[in-house]
């Protein structure tokens, strides 16, 4: 096992998550997720039920009694296990603040951001640049094996994630794997921002300027951000835009609509039907990009939003996607707050493409497939792809009616 040292660094009713991993930027999870928590009841009243009744018996007559806060928290998960939906979770108090704080793009934590595997295996989705992970050997796909000294296996995505965070300078161990070797890795964390919108001006095939815009995941103030990267310097984009969504596990819904806007005049996103609201459509807004050229960089790890964005873009003709078929989360999650100050987590509902198409358990398929594991490989195919469209334009990126 080889040891490495490294210092470092969930919401509302009408802004749906959609990530499908777990953000442990410092902790995290890849879900849909609507916008702003439904608020919490009334402070329950005392029960008799039956719930009640085995938790008066375990409290009086068990040989190991435990405490009524863990009995309800067990009766909770037990609850929404047999759900049989793995994107369903509870949070205590503390660990849904600082879910929502990460979707708004702050937290403590070491910069992962975590997945479950189909096979059950925990694994990291994405590492922030810049965080205390960064710092260390771990990478997307990598299998995380313990934190803290305790193993993963059988644990929630939530409860590992919760395991992650902690005070600003404290130190978390983790032992993660790769192609059958461990390693130990010490991170130190700290407090970060989510800093999830890169710009990098590229040089695109024939020497017209190229923008990549990479996202990492869509929290709040996303969009905004692609807006501001379209509308500055639009010289610097005039050979077409790269919306690099790799490795990209979700977050806000409407984050990723309002990117989605940013291209398009207007039409339907994305739609989903819940069984409280009944069938929901969002819309672009009007006034987009039409005519600068975009291609779409997708992988294994694009997930939820990131599909969403990827698949509305495709679905309008607007850009090709270029890469691997994506993770395919295709519901929406909506968390509640509950009485006590904890929550949970539901799925609400299916989303649709623009088209009709179900992305859960399927993903989108790329127009161009390409091999992602060299991820420089992608990205020079999609500055040709660009200058393919660019030479079919006559060298003009303003379309021609």
């Amino acid at each position: 096992m080889s040891t490495i040292s490294g210092s470092g660094r969930r919401l509302r009713r009408g802004a749906a998550i959609v990530t499908a991993v777990a953000f442990a930027y410092g902790g995290g999870v890849v879900t849909g997720i609507l916008g702003s928590e439904n608020p919490p009841p009334p402070r329950r009243q005392p029960e008799t039920g039956l719930l009640d009744e085995a938790a008066q018996r375990i409290a009086a007559e068990a040989a190991r009694p435990v405490d009524r806060q863990q009995l309800e928290r067990a009766a909770v998960e037990g609850m929404l296990r047999a759900l049989g939906d793995k994107w369903s979770a509870f949070y205590q108090p503390s660990e849904f603040d600082g879910y929502a704080s990460a979707l708004e793009g702050h937290y403590s934590g070491v910069g992962l951001w975590l997945r479950r595997s189909p096979q059950g295996r925990i694994r990291v989705a994405s590492v922030q640049p810049g965080s205390p992970a960064a710092g260390v050997r771990i990478a997307a796909g990598d299998e995380l094996v313990s934190v803290a000294g305790q193993p993963v296996a059988g644990r929630t995505v939530e409860d590992v994630v919760s395991a992650l965070r902690g005070p600003v300078g404290s130190k978390v161990q983790i032992v993660f794997a790769r192609h059958g070797r461990r390693y130990t890795a010490t991170l130190t964390r700290t407090l970060m921002s989510t800093d999830d919108v890169t710009v990098q001006r590229l040089r695109g095939v024939g020497g017209a300027p190229v923008t990549k815009i990479r996202i990492a995941s869509f929290t709040r103030g996303v969009g905004q951000q692609v807006r501001q990267a379209l509308a500055e310097h639009p010289e610097q984009h005039r050979g077409g835009v790269v919306l690099d969504l790799r490795d990209n596990p979700g977050g806000l819904l409407d984050e990723a609509v309002d990117v989605t806007s940013a291209f398009l005049n207007g039409g339907p996103v994305v739609s989903y039907q819940s069984r409280a609201d009944g069938s929901r459509t969002l819309y672009a807004r009007p006034g987009g990009d039409r005519t600068t050229r975009i291609v779409v960089l997708v992988n294994g790890g694009t997930a939820s939003a990131a599909e969403i964005v990827a698949a509305a873009l495709q679905d309008h003709h607007r850009a090709l996607v270029i890469g691997s078929r994506t993770f395919g989360k295709g519901s929406v999650q909506e968390p509640s707050r509950l009485s006590d100050g904890s929550a949970i987590q539901l799925t609400v509902g299916w989303y649709r493409t623009p088209k009709g198409r179900y992305i859960d358990g399927v993903g989108v398929e790329p127009d161009i497939p390409v091999d992602t594991t060299d991820p420089k490989v992608a990205e020079q195919r999609a500055l040709e792809v660009l200058r393919g469209l660019l030479a079919s334009l006559g060298g003009d990126t303003k379309g021609r009616g």
